[in-house]
């Protein structure tokens, strides 16, 4: 069967939607409904896959977005600065340890979702009561780890270019420290740390060619030795 691999921002993760009696294009923005509720996104590509193969049943797409879908989705995101300043204030005023990092409406802002940073767990129940009589709209505040913190707030890595995760990684891998050790880098927090305070996620994506180097020299070692 044919799914529609929808993406939702830029180096976002994506998702599998059906799309059953529509005729969407690749790069075509589109309306769905995700577990949050109605969201807009963007075809990423038309794929073939075994029914068998899916984990559970997808949702569908429920049709292509009009220029009204596209302008209200806009205005959306003209409100989310605002959001975010009421949220500091409120979490000064309420004296909560969390750092406000950003707002998502869903496209028809039924639901609102708010994103923040903290060391611990955070009773943030008065908080969301003070923000319902504000956006009068359901609020879910969603805490997220360094890696995704940094993804949200973007920035420039130690290498000078932009963080990776705002570019184009979509999925966060795991990164070791066994894997830095194969590249046989000086093991300094400081020089193998990305802003995040996580390893380098660029030490993941190159191990596998180190790795594969050292097969081949250890190969070509071996037949060195038997000459």
């Amino acid at each position: 069967m044919q799914v529609a691999l929808i993406k939702f921002k830029e180096a976002g993760k994506k998702y599998y939607f059906s799309y059953p009696n529509l005729d969407i294009e690749q790069d075509q923005k589109v309306v769905v409904e995700t577990a949050r509720g109605v969201e807009i996104g963007t075809v990423y590509m038309i794929k073939e896959v075994n029914q068998s193969d899916l984990v559970s049943e997808l949702k569908p797409v429920l049709r292509v977005a009009s220029d009204d879908d596209v302008k209200t989705d806009k205005y959306n995101q003209s409100l989310e600065e605002q959001v975010i300043d009421e949220t500091k204030k409120l979490v000064k005023k309420h004296d909560l340890s969390m750092k406000v990092l950003g707002a998502e409406y869903t496209l028809d802002r039924k639901r609102l979702l708010i994103y923040f940073e903290a060391e611990d767990r955070v009773d943030f129940r008065n908080l969301v009561k003070d923000l319902n009589k504000i956006f009068h709209t359901r609020i879910e505040l969603r805490q997220i780890g360094p890696r995704d913190a940094a993804k949200m707030i973007g920035g420039i890595g130690p290498c000078g270019l932009i963080l990776c995760c705002t570019t184009f990684i979509g999925e966060f891998d795991t990164v070791s420290i066994k894997m830095a050790k194969n590249q046989n880098l000086a093991l300094n927090p400081q020089k193998i740390s990305g802003v995040c305070g996580k390893l380098l996620c660029c030490i993941r994506y190159e191990d596998a060619t180190y790795t594969e180097l050292k097969r081949f020299y250890r190969t070509f070692m071996k037949l060195l030795i038997l000459k």
